[in-house]
Order: structure tokens, then C-alpha cells, then sequence
């Protein structure tokens, strides 16, 4: 018990340190944030002041802006405070609100993708049934599932996590708390909590994407015998850039929680935590959103109205 360290905060290690190469960087994380925090917060208000958009497809797209701009604020603001002021120590109970808000995020999403996966799969293989097939009640209830079902990991694996007894350094190597990164600093066995971790989070993941997959499956079987080749042109970029965006995001969070623990490396897990905590959010609104015409109409629309009135 040598090694117990008297207080109950932790000390977050970061990801920079502060040589040139790393202040550079550090610029370009922050200004990715806040390019991906605009962005998802003026695609979110878009979607909700324009009746245009007001559309199943549309407001699973708002949520999915909605999480990224809460991640992004979970995790950035800390992140560079920690950095510019060197005082890298977080409390228990902020340590819990970021396992349980990043999980619930992060959970969410893999099912409000698959959720967006089936509404497109709708809207190209059955549009003339679509008000009844991705209704609104449908589609509410997919979009709290999406919620409930993040939120319900997050506070299992948050509460799981800091019942453990720390009798190590409290040193994380990580820039923000995370399950598996601060597990590794427990005195006791934590095999089964890892064990049931490793189970949560191959439900959370495979579930979704066997989703996906099978809606991308069904699309592509439909597109290929489409006789208009506008036709099955317009559908094929809706859906690459969708597969595109879904790609990332699963791939990243495999690679982070479905590894082997003899495969793990903090570094690398930092590496591949920011790049879906901070840079996957801002790709949200490009492949999402600027590639749509109803969307950039709406924009237009939108910065027609703001420049008719700063002229009055």
C-alpha cells in the first residue's frame, strides 16, 4: 500500500507537451473544435427554425449534430484548460461525468446511425410508403431509444469504474477520463469488470452495424436495379457518404475497445480518442449536410433573411 496516493483527484498526463511541434498541434485541435462546434450547432438550428427540414431524416440528423456539440464540449474546453494552465487534476465526480457523458454520447450515436441507416434504406426502397414506415412516432421513439440506451452504459460503466479502490499513482494517461484508461490504475482484480465491459461494448458496436450493414445491403440491391441512372447516381452519393462517415466512427471505436489488452498502448488510444472525440464530429456536417441541396438551400435561405434584416 505504499504507492497510495492521499487524495481522491486524479491527474490527467494530457496529450501535448509543450515543445513547438505540440503547441502546433494543439492550435489545430482547438481550432477542429470549435469549426466542429459552429458547425453542428448551425446545423442543429437550421434543422429546427426551418419547417422545410422538418423531416424524420432531418431531426435524426439534428440529434446526431446535438451529441457531437455536447462530446465536443465534454471534452475540449477541460482538455485545453489542463494544457494552457498546467493544473491537470480532476475530481472524482468530474471523472464520472466524463466516463458518463462520453459513453452516453458515443453510445448513442452507433445506434442513432443505424437508425439513420434504416431511414434511408425507407426512403430509397419503399418512398412511396415512407409516412408510414419512418413515421414520426417511429422515429421519436428510435431517437429516445438512442438516448437511453447510451445514458444506460454510461452510468453503468461510470458508477462500475470509480467503485474501484485507486491504490496507484492517479496519473491517467489519457486527456480526459476514460473507462479502460483509468480501470488500469484499480488495486483490485478487475478481469470480470473488464470482462463485462469488453461484452457491453461488443453489444454497443455490433449490434448497430449489423444494422447498418444489412440496410446498406438492402440499398445496394435496390440502387443496382434502379433503370435511371439520375436515379441511382443520386442515390449512390446519399449513401457513400454515409457508409463513408459510418466507417470512421466504427472503425475508431473498435480499434479502441474491441483490441486485446496485449494490444493496447496509451498513445495510441489517445491518438484514436481524438480523433472521434474531435475531428469525427467535424466531418458530421460536411458529409451530412453540406452535400445535400435541401440543406444548403435552407443555409441560403437562412443568410438571405439575416442580411434583409441587418439592411433594415
Amino acid at each position: 500500500m505504499e504507492n497510495w496516493n492521499t487524495t481522491s483527484d486524479f491527474i490527467l498526463l494530457g496529450l501535448f507537451n509543450h515543445t513547438g511541434a505540440h503547441q502546433f498541434l494543439f492550435v489545430l485541435v482547438l481550432i477542429t473544435a470549435f469549426t466542429s462546434f459552429v458547425g453542428n450547432a448551425l446545423m442543429f438550428l437550421l434543422i429546427l427554425l426551418d419547417s422545410g427540414l422538418h423531416r424524420p431524416m432531418y431531426f435524426l440528423l439534428s440529434q446526431l449534430s446535438l451529441m457531437d456539440m455536447i462530446l465536443v464540449i465534454t471534452i475540449v474546453p477541460k482538455m485545453a484548460a489542463d494544457y494552457l494552465t498546467g493544473r491537470t487534476f480532476i475530481s472524482q465526480v468530474g471523472c464520472g461525468f466524463q466516463i458518463f457523458f462520453f459513453l452516453t454520447l458515443e453510445g448513442g450515436e452507433c445506434f442513432l446511425l443505424a437508425a439513420m441507416s434504416y431511414d434511408r434504406y425507407v426512403a430509397i426502397c419503399h418512398p412511396l410508403r415512407y409516412p408510414v414506415l419512418m413515421s414520426w412516432q417511429l422515429c421519436l421513439r428510435m431517437t429516445l431509444g438512442s438516448w437511453f440506451l447510451g445514458a444506460a452504459d454510461g452510468l453503468m460503466q461510470a458508477a462500475a469504474t470509480l467503485n474501484f479502490s485507486f491504490c496507484r499513482t492517479h496519473e491517467i494517461d489519457h486527456f480526459f477520463c476514460e473507462a479502460p484508461s483509468l480501470v488500469r490504475l484499480a488495486c483490485a482484480d478487475t478481469s470480470v469488470f473488464e470482462y463485462a465491459m469488453y461484452v457491453c461494448c461488443v453489444l454497443m458496436l455490433l449490434v448497430p452495424i449489423s444494422l447498418i450493414l444489412i440496410s446498406y445491403s438492402l440499398i445496394l440491391a435496390a440502387v443496382l436495379q434502379m433503370c435511371s441512372n439520375e436515379a441511382r447516381k443520386k442515390a449512390f452519393t446519399t449513401c457513400s457518404s454515409h457508409i463513408s462517415m459510418v466507417g470512421l466512427f466504427f472503425g475508431a471505436a473498435i480499434f479502441t475497445y474491441m483490441r486485446p489488452k496485449s494490444f493496447r498502448s496509451a498513445n495510441h488510444d489517445k491518438i484514436v480518442s481524438a480523433f472521434y472525440t474531435i475531428f469525427t464530429p467535424v466531418l458530421n456536417p460536411v458529409i451530412y449536410s453540406l452535400r445535400n441541396s435541401e440543406v444548403k438551400g435552407a443555409l441560403r435561405k437562412c443568410m438571405d433573411q439575416c442580411a434583409a434584416l441587418s439592411h433594415d
